[in-house]
């Protein structure tokens, strides 16, 4: 597919206190040099970005193209000024577009955003426009991180606790518990707040409501699970499908053959989001405890000599596949005896 007669590709290297940006040109189907330039991550730098952008009169709407690594909360500024501005914005796996480079050496903030324009150049037919930041969608992403974080510290407090216990006397034992009641009241009554706040951001946005409550009717799914599918999909903006979320949680086997020399056996990928993974394994011991038709599954294939962890592993690709279903096709889940009935 041939480029546009005049379009425009960006590149940009974000840290926290600057960014660099790449610009290149194509005019009448050429390339023209790239420009490079460096400005402050804040609102004021923002500003000076909209003027120089205007003074290499660079079109603000679909000619033009932005290609930006995923940097977690230091590319959210950009991604609210390119959104509002209406330039198309690629917000990339770190990981995908720097293997794309091929054997790089060296690297800095300028030429990291020069490849990155490059990459945009290169890859201009294929690349999909991240969906517009919503804050609403923002807000939940917090929370929901920081409530991980804060059952971190508090299942890291209650661990040492145990540990003590086991070479304390009772005394010295109670004397600790005392110390840390206080820390881990206060852990579990900050987490209490996040879940009250997340219920009232989920409430306040009508889409994003809507696909938690699909995904709520999915068997063995919970709240958390359902908040969490949601972040990791940005609230399934780009219509993921079944088998990309089950490949990026790591629920997916891989071969592992070439040749005759090398025939391992299938296996999961270790680049996978393993706090996604690890509410799932959670979901589908839930599931063979509490739902007839997982237990049978999981009784069947352990019987036919499979690896308990494997079935479970394969129980986690159902419950992702049934998620993503009932959210693209805008339908609660129902099961297939009770839709027979």
């Amino acid at each position: 597919m041939m480029k546009k007669q005049t379009c425009f590709f960006l590149g940009i290297d974000v840290s926290k206190l600057w960014f660099d940006i790449s610009l290149m040109p194509v005019v009448n189907y050429q390339k023209e040099p790239m420009i490079t330039e460096r400005f402050d991550n804040t609102m004021k730098g923002l500003a000076l970005l909209k003027r120089w952008l205007k003074e290499q009169k660079v079109s603000f709407d679909n000619d033009t193209l932005l290609v930006i690594e995923n940097t977690g909360i230091y590319h959210r500024l950009l991604w609210k000024f390119f959104s509002e501005n209406n330039i198309p914005i690629h917000i990339g796996n770190a990981a995908h577009i720097k293997k794309s480079f091929g054997i790089a050496r060296g690297k800095n903030d300028k030429i990291d955003s020069q490849r990155l324009c490059s990459y945009a150049y290169k890859n201009d037919d294929e690349l999909k426009a991240s969906s517009a930041l919503n804050p609403a969608f923002l807000n939940l992403k917090d929370l929901i991180t920081s409530r991980s974080r804060l059952k971190t510290q508090l299942g890291a407090n209650k661990a040492y606790l145990k540990e003590l216990k086991n070479i304390n006397d009772k005394a010295t034992q109670k004397m600790m518990e005392n110390v840390y009641k206080m820390a881990i009241n206060g852990l579990q009554k900050s987490i209490t707040e996040i879940e009250k706040q997340i219920t009232i951001v989920i409430k306040s946005d009508s889409s994003i409501n809507a696909n938690y409550t699909f995904l709520l009717s999915v068997p063995a799914i919970g709240p958390v699970t359902a908040t969490y599918i949601l972040c990791c999909t940005n609230n399934f903006a780009n219509k993921i499908s079944g088998k990309q979320l089950s490949c990026y949680a790591g629920v997916v086997p891989f071969a592992d053959r070439s040749g005759k020399s090398l025939k391992g056996r299938n296996k999961v990928h270790k680049m996978a989001n393993k706090e996604l993974k690890s509410l799932l394994h959670l979901c589908a011991l839930s599931s063979i405890k509490y739902y007839q038709e997982f237990r049978d599954y999981y009784e069947r294939k352990v019987k036919e000599g499979k690896h308990p962890n494997s079935v479970l592993n394969a129980i986690c690709n159902k419950i992702l596949l049934r998620a993503v279903a009932v959210v693209n096709n805008q339908k609660s889940y129902v099961e297939n005896y009770k839709k027979a009935a």
